[in-house]
């Protein structure tokens, strides 16, 4: 178990028989389970490439979309949530990617004992859980400690850390935690323009239905 708070619900969910077979048949190529031992990036995805660690994948229909339409970087989606796992494998299979893998377990954990500093092209944090109520601030992935360890596994100076939520007051905490930051430049005057290359997720579908804005917002680390 973690030894921090989790900033995920470990949710259940039923899978048909295709999330079924695409679970069975294409874990063994595409998925890792989070753990202590470090990452052989090379060897997962058997070249050498600049990586984007998606955190939170969810059903994987936006970051198949996105991995698809960037075939010169790798994408490493960490989720917990089985379906949402069965279903991007399915994608993968689908459009025939080769630049996606899957990492099952928590991001922290993935980031904090698998993957070195100053590797990462960028980290995607797209909708996370706003944990509205104040007693579950707390486990807000984005503030300062996780901040800084997102931070650390970006390339100095050029890696990206880009969140989109569409819950404006964790939107407004996301850009304080993130401006307060020592070692992250805003590539914006706040808020940045929606970036073409963001596919839109699930979440954003229904935001925009509800009537709720959507934020983004894209930092760069420093140079070291």
């Amino acid at each position: 178990m973690s030894p921090h708070i989790r900033t995920f619900h470990n949710r259940g969910g039923r899978m048909g028989d295709r999330h079924h077979d695409a679970l069975s048949r294409l874990w063994p190529s595409y998925g890792i389970a989070v753990s202590d031992a470090p990452l052989d990036v090379v060897g997962l995805f058997g070249r050498s490439a600049p990586l984007v660690v998606e955190i939170g994948s969810g059903m994987g229909d936006a970051t198949a979309a996105m991995a698809a339409a960037d075939p010169a970087r790798d994408y490493l989606a960490v989720e917990v949530h089985v379906p949402g796992i069965a279903s991007l494998l399915g994608h993968i299979e689908a459009r025939g990617l080769t630049n996606v893998r899957i990492a099952r377990g928590d991001a922290l954990d993935l980031l904090r004992q698998m993957l070195p500093p100053d590797r990462l092209d960028a980290v995607h944090v797209f909708f996370p859980d706003p944990w509205p109520k104040l007693k579950h601030h707390k486990r807000r992935i984005i503030q300062p400690p996780h901040v800084a360890l997102l931070r650390s596994r970006l390339v100095p100076g050029a890696g990206v850390l880009h969140c989109a939520t569409d819950w404006a007051p964790y939107a407004a905490s996301m850009l304080s935690t993130l401006s307060a930051d020592p070692g992250l430049v805003n590539t914006a005057p706040d808020y940045a323009p929606r970036p073409a290359h963001r596919a839109v997720t699930h979440f954003e579908r229904r935001a925009a239905r509800q009537g709720r804005d959507v934020f983004d917002l894209v930092f760069r680390r420093r140079a070291a």
